[in-house]
């Protein structure tokens, strides 16, 4: 079955690459190599997928057999280090397929300097191109397999959350939330988060990413806990907040309409809609009560082999379509106002053809300690 489904992914990117005018693409980031080999196993490792032919796989001899026994991809070369390196024995694997002038479609965010260095010694730089979006259009509609294992990474998620309440108690320190969480998750099968998970409390919490720190819980502030877990490489994540006793009541107010931003955005998620459209639902909440000056341009984004993959981006403006079987998160922002900020409620959602699910199946209403 995965091996089925692998093949009919590099085919997938074999028609977006011969539609863009690209000979090959050359894989060495993470999420991308789990994608297209179907083993979380990745280390020193490359992938060139050709516009024709099967794709070939290049790694440390050392992890050759296990990659032919474990991955769906067909040719697994190995190279002997330090005689040879991956940069290397990938270019002798590009020239094997007979282009002298390829054009090279790459991860924007993923290759190393050296490789790349490497690649353009080799080849015409002019020809390399950036096929960073073609990869995340292609991984943005989700198969049942990998819905199910983002389905499985969510009830790690709410273990991990169902521990952070509970360690949620003045005098606490931030950190010490976050590892009975982190510990909950592993042992509910989580492989780890894919990002740096949060628990913060009272003004931290309108820090635009803050994480865990020593600093001690005291009643009456608002806790934020945003936490991750994964499942064969899979993610999903989830946002609640803790109300420690009787904290301000603009705080308060702040969760409730967040929640209720929150309600509409999940409501208009539906196949052939716009990213925008479902944004607007959400931002239209937050202006009516006079905050939208103080809330960002964007409210969620995919969620698959990353926590937040950047096809579909739901935010002001955006034109992706949602399609059925596409899995985003959504509510991503707080208020960022003193006084009346914080509070952050997240969740991921499975568009569906039945319309949309939540996978966090935690209770989204403000807990109060």
């Amino acid at each position: 079955m995965l091996k089925e489904e692998i093949a009919g992914r590099i085919k997938r990117a074999q028609v977006a690459i011969n539609e863009a005018n690209i000979d090959m693409l050359f894989i060495v980031g993470r999420e991308n190599l789990i994608y297209f080999t179907g083993s979380t196993q990745m280390e020193c490792m490359a992938l060139v997928i050709p516009r024709k032919g099967e794709a070939t796989a290049v790694t440390l001899w050392l992890d050759v057999e296990y990659l032919r026994e474990n991955s769906a991809i067909p040719h697994v070369k190995g190279y002997f280090f330090p005689a040879q390196n991956l940069v290397s024995k990938t270019i002798e694997v590009m020239k094997g397929y007979g282009f002298t002038k390829p054009r090279i479609g790459f991860e924007k965010y993923f290759v190393e300097f050296g490789v790349y260095e490497g690649l353009r010694k080799a080849f015409p730089e002019e020809d390399f191109v950036n096929a960073t979006e073609l990869i995340y259009r292609l991984r943005s509609v989700k198969s049942p397999h990998e819905i199910e294992l983002i389905r499985r990474a969510s009830e790690m998620a709410c273990k991990g959350m169902e521990a952070a309440v509970r360690a949620v108690k003045p005098g606490v320190t931030e950190l010490e939330v976050l590892a009975e969480a982190e510990y909950a998750m592993l042992k509910a099968g989580s492989g780890g988060s894919s990002f740096r998970m949060q628990v913060t409390s009272g003004e931290r919490a309108l820090l635009t990413h803050p994480c865990a720190s020593q600093k001690k819980l005291v009643a009456g502030e608002a806790v934020v806990i945003h936490l991750g877990a994964t499942c064969e490489g899979y993610c999903s994540k989830m946002c609640r907040t803790v109300a420690m006793g009787n904290i301000p009541e603009e705080q308060a107010k702040t969760y409730q309409l967040l929640l209720e931003a929150q309600d509409r955005a999940i409501a208009a998620l539906k196949p052939g809609v716009h990213a925008w459209e479902v944004d607007a639902a959400a931002r239209e909440v937050v202006a009516e009560a006079g905050f939208e000056k103080h809330y960002l341009d964007f409210v969620g984004y995919g969620v698959g082999l990353r926590q937040s993959e950047f096809y579909p981006i739901i935010g002001k403006g955006r034109q992706e379509t949602i399609e059925k079987d596409m899995v985003v998160d959504v509510l991503l922002p707080t208020v960022y106002k003193k006084g009346a900020g914080g509070p952050r409620v997240t969740d991921v959602i499975h568009v569906s053809q039945d319309g949309p699910r939540i996978l966090t199946g935690y209770p989204r209403d403000l807990i109060i300690h």
